[in-house]
């Protein structure tokens, strides 16, 4: 996972690893997902993608 850096920084120091965001085309919500088990995980409920994990294709 990625580390948050030191308080007051303002940017996350690295990438999310085993994590990717896939856009639901019927919500429109972005979904993560596992990257070792393809297992679904959370849905971002706010706009727009989740911060720091890698988009799929």
């Amino acid at each position: 996972m990625a580390k948050n850096g030191k308080p007051g920084d303002g940017h996350r120091v690295g990438s999310v690893k085993g994590r990717t965001q896939v856009q639901n085309p019927v919500t429109g919500l972005w979904v993560k997902r596992n990257t070792a088990t393809g297992q679904f995980m959370d849905d971002k409920t706010t706009g727009g993608p989740f911060k720091g994990v890698r988009k799929e294709r």
